[in-house]
């Protein structure tokens, strides 16, 4: 029986993803479809277009601040095939780590919700993440973020 090559890890071998801090995440929809957006041209910046899955994932997005109260969304795009996040997780006013939810539980919460709203999975299996390391970091993923429909 030939060998099947083994898949890179997903996620930062040892490391807990409820630290506090900001993540750069993409998901995708399933086989790539591009169902959530359209982006058209105008004058100066790109017009993004949501379809009814993408206001619904709008919404959904809107809503992780409401539902996790130590996670904000500092940026994100809808783009026709996948969508990109900013998201951090807070410490309190005195720096101590508040307790978070997990980027993965965050995640699969939204694609769930998302999922049940829809009546049919849309999704990828896995999702992309990147921990931001530094400012220079954050501010390369939100001008990322802000550019991609261009």
């Amino acid at each position: 029986m030939a060998e099947l090559t083994k898949r890179k890890p997903n996620r930062l071998n040892q490391y807990d993803y409820s630290t506090p801090g900001a993540y750069f995440i993409t998901i995708c929809t399933k086989n790539k479809e591009k169902i959530l957006s359209t982006v058209g041209a105008t004058i100066g910046r790109p017009l993004i277009q949501l379809t009814e899955y993408g206001k619904m994932i709008d919404k959904a997005i809107k809503t992780i601040e409401k539902v996790y109260p130590f996670v904000t969304v500092d940026q994100y795009v809808i783009m026709p095939n996948h969508i990109h996040l900013l998201l951090q997780i807070h410490t309190d006013e005195n720096g101590r780590p508040m307790v978070a939810p997990t980027i993965g539980r965050v995640i699969q919460q939204m694609k769930g919700y998302v999922t049940k709203q829809i009546g049919k999975n849309i999704w990828q299996k896995l999702y992309h993440d990147h921990i931001i390391r530094n400012q220079n970091d954050y501010n390369r993923i939100w001008n990322y973020i802000t550019l991609n429909p261009m």
